[in-house]
């Protein structure tokens, strides 16, 4: 009797073939940047692309035709696909890991969302700038919310952050935001990631029911534990790990583009002669390919650990949480580092706007500039932690001060 595979029976990929697809999209990505740059959005056809590879169902719930599967699939695609351009990465992040958070809701919601077209898009803007009350029924939201990436895609709407008193308490919490809810404000005018087309969202009065939201942050039984296993995932984590994987692969692609550029170079000024013979030029490659393996060794592990508990079904420890949330910060500050370690040794070849090495650079500025990526606050947290100090309030663990009294 022929055994049957049980992942190609139902239609999902494995891990191998779906990253192996995101290696292969990396020239294309990369002929195309320019342009993703120019237009400031990542163009339609490559995000059909990115459809037909599978990558916006790799956190999606089966019940709506995703694939549900591990967190660190989406990672290495991410750190793959940015190789090639970090825009088009960025936008298969964001619009990537929403299905996760639609797992968190209850099920009217993803019945509302995909229930007549499965690969319908939702972008995101978490930053509480707009206002947020709490009415009978659910919220009524007003305001302008900045940097939805990929909302030009996106028409299944976004989900929007904003705190709300609730019981005495100010609460932070997203909503999703249907579509025809929100206009979009072409504002994003930026020195890199110009091509993640993040825009800004207008709401006017906007209604949303109560079930269409849910707690940034909380992690119990309460919040994720009737969810399903790869739901019981810290949310905050997923959607900033995947943030830290495509800066790694940014970085990745800074190697890639350094290595082609050195091979053939002959320096004219040195007796070396070539320059793969230079020990500056060696030495520097060196240890900016060894941060970002590090970077990449420690996102990929970190997630690893949590899916050991979630695969489990069982929620991941406090202690866990903290390591990973506070680690993975530091991978935009060290891929910056490594990135501009070696731009530096390009000397005034990198410099010019027909290089692709300068756009890389400063694509890596901006993402490492994502507050994912606060690695001085964090820092201090973890820190703090380590030495016996209680946790902030508020802070990103759903953790509340101990009761006095």
């Amino acid at each position: 009797m022929n055994s049957i595979d049980p992942v190609h029976s139902t239609g999902i990929p494995t891990e191998a073939e779906i990253v192996r697809r995101a290696t292969d999209l990396i020239p294309l990505l990369r002929e195309r940047a320019e342009r993703c740059e120019r237009e400031r959005m990542v163009p339609a056809e490559t995000i059909q692309a990115f459809q037909e590879a599978g990558f916006f169902r790799i956190l999606q719930p089966r019940r709506w035709g995703g694939y549900q599967m591990h967190p660190n699939v989406l990672n290495k695609v991410l750190m793959e696909l940015a190789r090639g351009c970090p825009s088009s990465a960025w936008n298969v992040m964001v619009l990537g890991v929403h299905p996760f958070e639609v797992g968190l809701l209850p099920p009217q919601c993803g019945d509302e969302l995909w229930g007549q077209d499965d690969s319908v898009l939702v972008s995101s803007s978490y930053a509480p700038f707009g206002t947020v009350k709490a009415v009978e029924g659910g919220y009524r939201l007003n305001g302008e919310w900045l940097t939805s990436s990929g909302c030009d895609h996106a028409q299944g709407g976004a989900f929007v952050g904003g705190r709300v008193q609730e019981n005495g308490e100010l609460v932070f919490r997203s909503f999703w935001v249907q579509r025809a809810d929100f206009e979009i404000v072409d504002d994003w005018f930026v020195v890199g990631l110009a091509g993640t087309g993040s825009k800004k969202l207008i709401l006017k009065e906007v209604f949303v029911p109560a079930y269409r939201s849910h707690v940034i942050g909380a992690y119990d039984q309460g919040s994720h534990g009737a969810v399903e296993n790869l739901y019981k995932m810290p949310f905050f984590y997923v959607f900033y790990a995947a943030v830290s994987s495509v800066i790694i692969g940014m970085a990745r692609g800074m190697v890639d583009l350094y290595i082609e550029h050195m091979v053939p170079r002959q320096n004219i000024n040195q007796a070396v002669g070539a320059a793969v013979n230079d020990p500056f030029i060696k030495g520097r490659l060196g240890e900016a390919y060894a941060k970002i393996l590090g970077a990449s060794s420690r996102v990929l592990a970190n997630t690893d650990e949590a899916w050991a508990y979630a695969a489990r079904g069982e929620l991941v420890p406090l202690e866990v949480r903290i390591r990973h949330f506070a680690t993975n910060q530091f991978t935009g500050g060290e891929c910056f580092d490594a990135a501009h370690m070696i731009f530096k040794k390009t000397s005034t070849r990198g410099i010019w706007m027909n290089s692709p090495m300068q756009r890389q650079m400063r694509d890596i500025l901006v993402g490492a500039n994502h507050i994912t990526q606060n690695q001085d606050n964090i820092g201090d947290l973890l820190g703090g932690h380590l030495l016996g100090n209680p946790l902030p309030q508020p802070n990103p663990f759903g953790v509340k001060p101990a009761m006095v009294g």
